[in-house]
């Protein structure tokens, strides 16, 4: 009796806060069943409803589609806005640009953008037949339609003239044919600069200035060459000197437009990259 007593004595319960396996501190598998099924009840859910998944892959390709014509629509308009390079100046070098010494492909393809495949060869001619129109020169061509037409004509083939001289020369010379936005900032050196680069350019090293003997020369040649279709009488070195003095004052006017247009440009919208 006493060691059977001694023996139940001997067999004490487990401290309370121990838990033996099996028991309530660990979850059977059974009881963790619910939990692994939800996602999957979830998911069910989310694809038993095909109508709200195809609206909401329609709703974004649909925002894709309008930011992409947004975009498209914004290039367009720059594009457009930047009117000065395609319509009236043609080529030159940006503000901040280095100058790099052109290649013989290069030089022909300024002088064909120059003189025959821009909108800008033509309408700088057709503004100059409209002064020659207005003023009656030469007072043997009418006044109506037909004079400006010969005035134009007059124009355009001292132009090609002028510039294909102009070319062979610069191209000789290995001079620098496109004009070179100032990296100043004032206006007064901006202007400066502008009205300089008429008179001057840069050699084949892009960093010294000389004198624009091939500008000058073609222009001469070019007024020189007009006499041959112009009403007669005519001096051709009176002609060829008329001409210098316009490229003086054209040229300087253009330089200084394209000194500005690019600020002329922000003013409406154009954004620069």
């Amino acid at each position: 009796m006493s060691s059977a007593a001694g023996a139940q004595d001997t067999s004490n319960p487990p401290p309370p806060g121990n838990s033996q396996p099996g028991q309530s501190g660990q979850t059977s598998p059974q009881n963790r069943k619910p939990e692994n099924q939800k996602p999957q009840e979830e998911k069910k859910d989310d694809s038993a409803n095909p109508a709200q998944a195809v609206a909401d892959k329609t709703k974004d390709l649909t925002v894709q589609a309008a930011e992409a014509t947004k975009q498209l629509g914004e290039a367009a308009l720059d594009k457009a806005r930047d009117w000065e390079r395609g319509w009236f100046v043609g080529v030159y070098v940006e503000k901040g640009r280095r100058l790099v010494p052109m290649t013989v492909r290069q030089r022909r393809e300024i002088y064909l953008q120059e003189t025959l495949t821009t909108p800008s060869a033509y309408l700088k001619r057709m503004f100059a037949a409209g002064i020659d129109q207005a003023r009656g020169v030469p007072y043997q061509w009418d006044d109506g339609w037909g004079g400006y037409e010969e005035r134009f004509a007059s124009r355009e083939g001292q132009f090609i003239g002028s510039n294909s001289l102009a070319a062979l020369g610069n191209a000789a010379l290995k001079y620098e044919v496109r004009y070179d936005q100032c990296r100043c900032q004032s206006f007064w050196a901006r202007t400066r600069h502008a009205i300089m680069r008429n008179f001057l350019t840069y050699d084949q090293s892009e960093e010294h200035l000389r004198p624009q003997w091939a500008l000058y020369g073609g222009s001469f040649g070019g007024g020189l060459i007009s006499t041959a279709w112009k009403p007669h009488p005519r001096n051709p070195f009176a002609e060829g000197g008329r001409a210098m003095a316009e490229q003086a004052g054209f040229g300087a006017a253009l330089n200084l437009f394209i000194e500005f247009s690019p600020k002329i440009n922000l003013r409406i919208g154009s954004r620069r990259k």
